[in-house]
């Protein structure tokens, strides 16, 4: 179940910000994406996942003509299966970023439903339960997310990406938001789940605690305009 990817190129048509970059992950393997803010780490971790566009327009590409969209060339494989052109939801690759962003109109077990695969109810209710008890909130599906701490809503989020049944997990800055006490917690509760379930995965930070193994670091230097 590794994830192999082979960035020829990524940047705008004017100019290259990352070129023949290869990053391998092997299952249940955590690598690290530093570098300074404008380096290119949450675009590759776009580009892997098929979600350059949304980044574009969210980085006001539509609304401001003038402004070059990323593109990547290269290939994406997991499971040794090139998926470079598969659109999003099929590649099985789950996101998790800063915010938890938890649907605000669901109670937590309705959160954690969204992505549970398909299949008989009482099952699909099984694995939320146990997803719940896996994170310490069992009992909290009825809930509202609004009335979670931080530290609850990132890991009911986290729950969410896994119920999914990601192939490989891509993380953009899942700890930047929480408390120095929470953030420690949190960071050792992601990386055990990961290693215990075998997922490859990227983490983007800028904080080296954030680092779950110090031969697993790429660090980016470039620094787009």
């Amino acid at each position: 179940m590794s994830l192999d990817v082979h960035i020829q190129r990524l940047g705008t048509p004017a100019r290259a910000f990352i070129e023949d970059l290869r990053l391998k992950v092997e299952p249940g393997q955590i690598l690290t994406l530093m570098g300074p803010s404008g380096s290119g780490k949450s675009s590759v971790l776009a580009g892997i996942a098929g979600t350059l566009a949304q980044l574009n327009d969210a980085n006001g590409t539509e609304t401001q003509p003038g402004r070059a969209p990323l593109s990547m060339q290269g290939s994406v494989r997991l499971k040794g299966q090139d998926i470079s052109d598969w659109p999003t939801e099929r590649r099985s690759i789950g996101l998790l970023f800063q915010e938890p962003l938890l649907f605000p109109h669901m109670s937590v077990a309705q959160n954690l439903s969204f992505a549970t695969p398909a299949g008989p109810q009482a099952q699909r209710q099984a694995r939320i339960a146990q997803a719940l008890q896996d994170a310490g909130l069992a009992g909290y599906g009825p809930r509202d997310p609004a009335t979670l701490s931080g530290g609850q809503k990132a890991r009911v989020a986290l729950m969410r990406a896994l119920l999914a049944q990601p192939q490989a997990l891509l993380l953009d800055e899942p700890f930047s938001k929480l408390d120095t006490a929470l953030r420690s917690q949190f960071r050792d509760f992601v990386f055990t789940h990961l290693r215990q379930r075998g997922i490859p995965a990227i983490v983007v930070t800028h904080d080296a605690l954030d680092v779950a193994d110090p031969e697993r670091v790429l660090t980016l230097a470039g620094k787009p305009d």
